[in-house]
């Protein structure tokens, strides 16, 4: 199964090199585009002030923030977490940014950029011209962001998730998947057909019975091979 990490930062300001830290890491394991259950999710001493304005976005305030691990107590149980997966992100180099400039200050291998999948590069080239921020994309897919009262690492990456399914197919690609893994495959690849019981209830007959020989009359004028229309129409076979 394709095992793959999204994953969404909260920070104190745009840019680590102008002394901005991450203050948040939430991230959710997925195995063919399918959450596990298992997460990873810190919230993390940035060793700095976070302006009043950054905790109006994800509510995370200083006192909070002042009994959180730091960041290099946790690195290296993000990158366990992580693995050799790919990672996903919107907009990911923001995310890649502190990431890797956090890892790189705490002497860790960066997670390499060709590792790292852009949601919002897959939204704009899906959806060009349109907005595509996480909370677009949720209304877009009918994504609830009822849970959600602010901006958080965990919660905005289980909403990533469930929009990389609709990128990726949607629940299309969910029902092929799971029909896949139901039924399994023959010897020669070739995926069973689901069998179908009796309806609980036989549909209702919406035509006469006049209706039903006109129908098989024409059927019979008109069709040559009347072979399968036969067995769906009981007049017809009568009328051969």
């Amino acid at each position: 199964m394709a095992r793959e990490i999204v994953l969404d930062t909260e920070t104190t300001g745009f840019d680590p090199r102008q002394g901005h830290r991450l203050v948040e890491v939430g991230c959710i394991e997925i195995e063919d585009l399918l959450p596990t259950g298992r997460t990873f999710h810190h919230i993390i001493n940035p060793e700095r002030h976070i302006d009043d304005e950054v905790i109006r976005v994800h509510g995370i305030t200083n006192e909070k923030a002042a009994n959180a691990p730091r960041f290099e107590e946790v690195c290296d149980a993000l990158l366990d977490f992580i693995g050799d997966a790919p990672v996903i992100a919107h907009n990911a180099r923001f995310d890649r940014a502190f990431i890797n400039f956090q890892l790189e200050m705490c002497s860790r291998p960066v997670v390499q950029d060709e590792r790292w999948i852009d949601t919002l590069a897959l939204a704009q080239k899906r959806f060009p011209g349109m907005a595509n921020s996480l909370d677009a994309l949720c209304k877009r897919f009918r994504i609830s962001l009822a849970e959600r009262t602010l901006h958080g690492a965990l919660i905005d990456a289980r909403l990533l998730a469930s929009v990389y399914l609709e990128l990726k197919g949607g629940k299309e690609r969910r029902l092929e998947l799971s029909s896949s893994e139901a039924q399994g495959e023959s010897e020669t690849g070739v995926v069973a057909p689901e069998a179908y019981g009796a309806r609980p209830r036989p549909l209702v007959t919406g035509s006469t019975e006049a209706e039903r020989e006109r129908h098989a009359a024409f059927l019979a004028e008109a069709l040559k091979d009347q072979s399968l229309w036969a067995q769906l129409v009981p007049e017809l076979g009568r009328k051969s």
